[in-house]
């Protein structure tokens, strides 16, 4: 009698369970998201471009396709990425030079951050967080033995670097610092003993600083002084923090109601991008505002969940990369719109205009999910 031919532990195809609980989080934050994006941007919408409908139904567009996307890439075995870490940050390393040599795609305030391709504008610094999780992950779980070692230390630290300094040349300093930190949160997690940390915290701080008083990114030190007091130019360089503030402070408690915000009929620049979290304070009030905060919390903590069943630390240090991306975003993103921190040009997760970007995040919360179904598969 043949013997049955044995099960492959982890196929092209995988058939474990997926995370109910992730994904609901997921769409749950990506129907409110696209609920207060037509809240937020159709008065800018109609007076820009006489279509009250323009950004959201784009919006849904690509929310489809990456809804398609997440299910796709969380049937695919992500080991997968594992094969093709250095293929993809070469791919992103070498966007974000050619981004540099060519003259600028958008003109805004001489920053280089897209390229314009049709009607899309796709931002490189969007695929070097993933590419950065994606070698970051390889790299680590394949020596984690060698964490102790400074050689490896410091050659996780370069492929760093490099990333953050053509970011930074951009100059896109938001960009910079959540890469920055997703790389350090990696190298902790991978077994990053403390004398690096302290010692690398030390370097890093000192590095901003010369780089704010040098001149060298000369915006930065402009949004520190205007972060400190923006009725410095409230008409100009303050404006949209004070304006994001009295959003805030008018919501109160239960907020105006869906649709019933004021300071989005010009009054918040770009109310549908990186201040739209002020519009949603406004409208949905403190509670409101909370419960979206709760529920981000809840995402990152089940990502976690998913980082320790997972079955290899390849899946474990992928699944935290990918979920803590998303939950340090949305903090640094509340804390700007609050004036809790400068503003550094940063999009909320699920909620802010960008068709690119939600494609590539809602890809990358199913390779997260593709890492729950590799957990489960293997207690099958």
């Amino acid at each position: 009698m043949a013997k049955p031919k044995r099960r492959k532990r982890f196929e092209i195809g995988l058939n474990g369970r997926i995370d109910t609980v992730f994904l609901s989080l997921v769409l749950i934050l990506l129907t409110i998201g696209l609920v207060m994006l037509f809240s937020a941007s159709y008065a800018f919408s109609y007076t820009h471009y006489n279509n009250s409908y323009r950004f959201i139904l784009r919006q849904g567009g690509y929310a489809l396709f990456g809804v398609f996307m997440m299910f796709v890439f969380s049937k695919i075995d992500y080991h997968i990425w594992r094969r093709f870490s250095w293929v993809i940050f070469g791919i992103s390393t070498l966007f974000l030079i050619v981004l540099l040599i060519l003259p600028p795609m958008v003109q805004n305030m001489g920053v280089k951050r897209w390229f314009v391709i049709g009607p899309v504008n796709f931002q490189p610094s969007e695929t070097a967080k993933f590419a950065l999780i994606v070698l970051f992950s390889t790299l680590i779980s394949a020596n984690y033995k060698q964490m102790r070692r400074p050689a490896f230390v410091f050659t996780l630290l370069g492929i760093l670097a490099v990333t953050c300094v053509l970011i930074v040349a951009e100059p896109h300093l938001s960009a910079t610092i959540l890469i920055f930190l997703i790389g350090v949160v990696l190298m902790v997690v991978g077994g990053l003993q403390m004398r690096y940390i302290i010692g690398g915290g030390l370097l890093a701080g000192g590095g901003v600083a010369a780089l704010l008083l040098g001149g060298v990114i000369g915006y930065g030190s402009d949004r520190f002084k205007y972060w400190i007091n923006p009725w410095l130019d409230p008409a100009n360089k303050g404006f949209q923090t004070i304006q994001s503030l009295l959003a805030i402070g008018s919501g109160g408690i239960m907020g105006r109601g869906i649709g019933q915000s004021r300071q989005k009929y010009l009054w918040v620049p770009e109310p549908h991008n990186d201040f739209i979290f002020s519009i949603v304070c406004e409208e949905l009030g403190l509670i409101g505002a909370m419960v979206i905060i709760i529920l981000f919390a809840l995402l990152v903590w089940r990502g976690f969940t998913i980082a320790m069943r997972s079955p290899d630390k390849f899946g474990s240090l992928l699944a935290i990369g990918l979920t803590f991306q998303v939950g340090l975003q949305a903090m640094l993103n509340i804390f700007v719109v609050t004036n809790t921190m400068p503003n550094t040009g940063i999009s909320l997760p699920f909620f802010s205009y960008g068709g690119t970007s939600l494609v590539l995040l809602l890809a990358e919360m199913g390779i997260v999910l593709s890492v729950s179904r590799g957990a489960n598969l293997e207690k099958t």
